[in-house]
């Protein structure tokens, strides 16, 4: 569809720019549809947005810390649940020793989040090293079992009925943010030849095999991991956050979707990694205040200051529902147009969901019930 030159209606004091050269003593605030991709309107308030006084009813702000008291687990598919729609599952483990079995997802693709550890997963094609920071994509169907070197914590984001895949990376083209070149695939190495003669705990090798929910257990009398070749670009992927290079605007703070790293039916992944702050004096150089309209937005901490954000810690997730304003914490505001460091220093995933969450049960433990309260001006 033909793109004809558009502009806005203008009320008011204003910014003919979005977030940069705000009216003196103002708060911007974007209201906007589709994301950060359709029409969108930027209001200018005497106040932060966020300043309310007291948060009742579902659609709170929430947030968890998700390593606190989390067990080892034989299995992902004992991992404890996290949050869940017909599209997207998200769970959290920890695996402290080397699987007994192995396990098979027929409900869709895996990407497998590495928060700390290290180790070796075999799959149907081969051997991959992983360690903290690391994605690794598994297609639907793919059988697998992690060995760790050291106890692996990993978050576990299901698309469910559906396919990873990279994002149009539009004008910038398909080597932005990072190569295709830089996805690493298994090896039909040493490593993976050597474990084909491991005959299994009891002489026997079990698959887990998931689907609909329900896990069904089918045994082998050899280990089906027994490739010795393969041949096709359809195969597990990995890639670690510090090989991203996130795109950047020196005049002007780039929204979330700038950052998308996979996208899959109904919901995004994006990453957060490390960029120099906008160098514009009368650019914002925090995230800016938006109504997310029409998506629910993870964010999980994977290491470093989170500039946005106080008292939250590497291993916390926060859940922010569609349909209330939301931006920098109060300490962030004071930094709004001049950063005391010269770069971001923080790795996180952020999750978008186009249809609505749901928190899993068995999260009131880790849950850290005064977080709507985080953002009042004390």
């Amino acid at each position: 569809m033909r793109r004809y030159i558009s502009f806005p209606r203008i009320e008011g004091e204003s910014s003919r720019q979005a977030h940069a050269n705000l009216p003196a003593g103002t708060y911007e605030r974007e209201i906007g549809k589709e994301g950060f991709f359709g029409p969108a309107t930027h209001m200018y308030h005497r106040n932060p947005p966020t300043g309310w006084l007291t948060w009742e009813g579902p659609l709170r702000p929430r947030a968890f810390d998700l390593v606190k008291e989390l067990g080892g687990e034989g299995s992902p598919w004992a991992a404890r649940g996290v949050l869940g729609n017909a599209h997207c599952a998200v769970r959290i483990w920890r695996c402290e020793a080397a699987m007994d079995h192995l396990v098979r997802n027929g409900d869709g693709d895996d990407l497998i989040f590495v928060h700390e550890g290290a180790g070796d997963l075999y799959c149907d094609y081969g051997h991959l090293s992983v360690e903290a920071g690391d994605y690794v994509v598994l297609p639907r169907g793919t059988m697998w079992r992690l060995s760790p070197t050291m106890p692996v914590t990993a978050l576990l984001i299901e698309a469910t009925g559906s396919t990873y895949q990279l994002p149009d990376r539009g004008i910038v083209g398909p080597h932005a943010v990072f190569d295709p070149a830089m996805l690493d695939t298994p090896a039909i190495d040493d490593a993976f030849l050597t474990q084909q003669a491991d005959d299994g705990p009891d002489g026997v090798w079990r698959v887990k095999v998931k689907r609909r929910g329900a896990v069904s257990t089918v045994t082998y009398p050899f280990n089906p991991l027994d490739a010795v070749g393969w041949k096709g670009d359809l195969a597990p992927v990995r890639i670690n956050v510090r090989d991203i290079r996130p795109l950047m605007s020196h005049r002007y703070h780039l929204p979330p979707s700038a950052h998308t790293t996979f996208v899959a039916n109904r919901f995004v992944v994006c990453t957060f990694a490390p960029r120099p702050f906008e160098t514009d004096p009368e650019a914002l150089k925090v995230p800016f205040f938006h109504n997310n309209d029409d998506y629910d937005e993870v964010l999980f901490y994977h290491a470093g200051d989170f500039f946005s954000r106080d008292n939250i810690k590497a291993g916390m997730l926060t859940f922010h529902p569609c349909g209330f304003t939301h931006g920098p914490h109060p300490k962030a505001l004071t930094k709004m147009f001049q950063q005391t460091k010269p770069a971001t220093d923080e790795y996180a995933v952020m999750l978008d969901t186009r249809d609505a969450l749901e928190v899993m049960p068995g999260l009131e433990g880790v849950e850290l019930a005064s977080y709507a309260d985080s953002w009042r001006v004390k």
